[in-house]
């Protein structure tokens, strides 16, 4: 142990635990968009919009934002004065069709052009969201409040790439608990090279704690990547950039700072130099599940659904690109195991969705600045 000093000149220890977890889980929750839409992060119908309507300075004058229009204007119709759009989902699935068929669409658009569309749209809704994400959230805020006052045997499994919800657990960082993304990261690793990067606590190893407190475990599984997430496909390893998440969309390239002087620099693979791609799936009809991070978060909330003791939808409309989250829940989940829809608004359409999933179901009309602003609601949900 190690001596050091508290408060009021008092003089503590140090002491190194193992963080573990219960066999079971008293509550699994499921975030969609909707969690994160009060605190600005558009809902996925709301993104092509944005980039085609010119509303975006940075993109409208950017050159992947004009390869990424010009693209979209040659292949599908929209008329910004009616607000008429393609889908999302429609261009992802358009693109990745020409990818995994391995074909060229046309002598302008190869199949390496195609891919490198692609990873440009992708670029575009990363920084779209993150715009949103600089900021603090106070709902999420609210929610994490509630899980320390009331129960911390809980898990998160989350649709959403921005970074509100961890940015938000910075109040609780050590004296309460660790983030365990449930991944591995190079960030674990004291690695000797030229890149500077964050290191990061694993809290599936021993960790050294103040003994005054006594953390615990939570885990937040990404199962669709993460803006603060990049992989690099040389060596198959993920970095964590906990507060860059900038990209240049000119050069397409990712940003971070030397801190505290903010210097710019270019990120690059610490280990090998490569450049880095980004970690976020794109809303496709053709998911691709075989990626290394994705299957590996898959496998986790499998065990996470299994072993769940109350299941807790919040702000997810079960789109039907999301087939792959269908199938996950239905091979996982005991139809005894109750479940818990906060949903914002009375809608058949996905009351069905989620019925044939369960017939084990109670829905709660509320958004999710309602629900976490309900202190006897949230108590409910985490004791119950």
């Amino acid at each position: 142990m190690r001596l050091f000093l508290y408060n009021d000149n008092i003089m503590t220890q140090e002491k190194e635990i193992f963080l573990r977890y219960p066999s079971s889980r008293d509550v699994v929750f499921v975030l969609g968009a909707g969690a994160s839409q009060p605190d600005g992060v558009p809902l996925q119908r709301d993104i092509l919009p944005v980039i085609l309507s010119g509303q975006v300075e940075e993109i409208k004058n950017s050159e992947i934002g004009k390869i990424v229009t010009e693209f979209i204007k040659d292949n599908f119709y929209y008329n910004i004065g009616t607000r008429q759009y393609p889908n999302l989902e429609a261009v992802f699935g358009f693109l990745d069709y020409f990818i995994q068929q391995n074909e060229s669409l046309t002598l302008k658009y190869s199949n390496s052009r195609i891919r490198e569309i692609k990873e440009y749209l992708i670029k575009l809704v990363h920084y779209i969201v993150n715009h949103q994400t600089e900021k603090g959230s106070r709902y999420y805020h609210l929610f994490w409040e509630a899980i320390k006052k009331y129960n911390s045997n809980i898990s998160i499994i989350t649709l959403n790439y921005d970074t509100l919800i961890e940015h938000s657990f910075r109040f609780l960082f050590e004296k309460f608990g660790f983030i365990d993304y449930c991944i591995h990261f190079m960030n674990y690793d004291y690695l000797k090279t030229k890149t500077e990067f964050s290191f990061w606590v694993n809290p599936r190893e021993p960790v050294t704690v103040n003994e005054r407190y006594n953390p615990v475990p939570v885990k937040l599984i990404k199962l669709h990547g993460s803006l603060n997430w990049k992989f690099c496909n040389c060596c198959n390893q993920t970095l964590l950039t906990p507060w860059d998440r900038k990209i240049d969309l000119q050069r397409g390239k990712f940003l971070g700072y030397t801190y505290p002087d903010m210097e710019e620099y270019e990120y690059v693979c610490p280990l090998d130099g490569t450049e880095f791609s980004t970690l976020i799936m794109a809303p496709s009809y053709l998911k691709p599940l075989n990626h290394p991070v994705i299957s590996q978060l898959i496998g986790e909330a499998s065990r996470e659904i299994r072993c769940a003791k109350k299941i807790v939808f919040v702000g997810y409309s079960m789109s039907e690109a999301d087939i792959h989250i269908k199938a996950l829940f239905k091979k996982q989940l005991n139809p005894e195991i109750p479940i818990t829809v906060v949903s914002p608004r009375n809608s058949d359409d996905i009351e069905l969705k989620y019925l044939a999933l369960s017939k084990n179901i109670n829905f709660i009309y509320s958004s999710f600045e309602g629900l976490v602003g309900n202190d006897d609601l949230m108590k409910e949900l985490l004791t119950q």
